[in-house]
């Protein structure tokens, strides 16, 4: 991206059919995993509130165990992608298989940690007394799920980099049906409460990983590819996923400094604070779904040594990021008036959530231009770079936001020190894609 000539409106079409073709169908899977939650939180919340309590703890503090580790699929997307660029596609899969073995390895070791220490870390949440005892329960069984949901994240990001998102959308959505049928069946059937969620769940999660290694191991007997662990391999796999952890690590800590500094604001902004939030989430879906289209076009690209088709993807896929951004935020604006009466009733958490959520609304072609940028230098391995410019946003963010009770301002004072991180975001991407020493070609980097 140092020049941007015209892209010819063929290769534009070309460009757009990738990205829509890889698009819609992430979008889909990614939105199907919050569900998730949701099925279980409506199946469980009918047990009592405390169960409710207790499975929204352990539900956070699994969510968040497993989004640490989502360098496994991004990751691997990459590596993947690359050696298909390079016309190695039984590389390709082996590559993937370590990205798997990783996973099974990372999913034991966090188990042997919650197991027994499961109670402890509920109590280290704040749960009440009520509540801890429920939450102790599901957080150790589901436990038993992580290397499962470790291996799907990874398996994932083997087939997205081999170009195939569909089939994760519909592994997606088959694991859906089968949680909220299984939690029926487990919670009330068979009399088990929230265990029998939790177990619902684990199976669900194996049910899933089954499937998405039952794809890979054909692909690699078709292609020739060992299924063995590979020492080296797998060593290379979590030196490559490292920096994309500490990318991880970085965001995690603004989003919960956010909710931090929400908190001492006050119970009205606080209340806004999650409302805006978890719109902001939802919208982040969208255009992570154009994210993971360029981590699995930009790595083909590099892959097979175009470094001009790598340049002019990635200019098509900020367009694409813009655009979709603009939309969103028009969305937003426009619907306003019933967004805010589907959370709150309360005149005061709609007042500080309103100059917010407009705040978001102008943002988002900002962020549209964060993820798309964010997911083509994942696609290339720019894994250091993205992880040491995560740090210097954080650095930004921490005082902007901690001063925000310091000099009274509100929720939009925050909400202000969001968009001031998501602005820094974008400079030190844009700045990295414009030096176009992400180019990096070849079947590794």
């Amino acid at each position: 991206m140092t020049q941007a000539p015209e892209i010819p409106e063929a290769t534009r079409r070309r460009h757009d059919r990738e990205i829509v073709a890889l698009a819609v169908p992430a979008f889909g899977a990614l939105v199907a995993e919050p569900l998730f939650v949701m099925a279980d939180s409506a199946i469980v919340g009918h047990l009592g509130t405390a169960q409710l309590a207790g499975l929204g703890i352990a539900s956070a503090l699994l969510t968040t165990a497993v989004s640490i580790f989502v360098f496994l699929a991004y990751a691997t997307t990459a590596a993947v992608a690359r050696r298909v660029g390079a016309g190695d596609r039984a590389g390709a899969i082996r590559q993937g298989m370590d990205g798997i073995w990783l996973a099974l390895l990372l999913g034991i070791a966090v188990i042997a940690v919650v197991l027994p220490l499961a109670p402890g870390i509920v109590d280290l949440f704040g749960a009440s007394t009520t509540a801890a005892p429920y939450a102790t329960t599901y957080l150790r069984v589901s436990s038993l799920g992580i290397p499962a949901m470790l291996m799907v994240l990874a398996a994932t990001g083997v087939l997205r980099g081999l170009q195939d998102t569909r089939t994760p959308l519909y592994v997606a959505i088959g694991g859906f049906i089968a949680n909220g049928v299984l939690n029926v069946s487990l919670v009330y059937g068979a009399g088990l409460g929230i265990a029998g969620s939790a177990w619902g769940t684990v199976i669900a999660q194996c049910a899933m990983a089954a499937v998405y290694l039952t794809v890979v191991v054909r692909g690699a007997r078709r292609h020739g590819a060992s299924l063995r662990p590979d020492v080296a391999g797998i060593r290379a796999s979590a030196q490559a996923g490292v920096p994309l952890l500490v990318r991880t690590l970085s965001l995690r800590a603004i989003l919960m400094i956010a909710t931090a500094v929400a908190a001492r604001l006050g119970d009205a902004d606080i209340a806004a604070h999650q409302i805006i939030l978890s719109l902001w989430s939802l919208l982040a879906f969208a255009l992570d779904a154009i994210a993971i289209a360029g981590q699995a076009i930009i790595g083909r690209y590099l892959g097979a040594a175009d470094t001009e088709g790598a340049r002019a993807a990635c200019r098509r896929m900020v367009q694409w990021g813009i655009a979709t951004g603009v939309v969103l935020g028009l969305l937003v604006v426009a619907a306003r008036p019933l967004f805010l009466p589907l959370f709150t009733g309360d005149p005061v958490v709609k007042d500080a959530a309103l100059p917010a959520l407009l705040l978001v609304a102008l943002s988002q072609p900002i962020c549209g231009i964060v993820f798309v940028l964010d997911g083509v230098l994942m696609g290339a391995g720019d894994g250091p770079y993205l992880a040491g410019a995560m740090l210097v946003t954080l650095a930004v963010f921490v005082p902007a936001a901690l001063l925000v009770p310091v000099f009274g301002g509100g929720l939009t004072a925050l909400w202000a020190a969001m968009t001031l991180m998501m602005t820094v975001r974008m400079a030190t991407l844009w700045w990295r894609s414009r030096s176009g020493r992400w180019l990096v070609t070849g079947a590794t980097r």
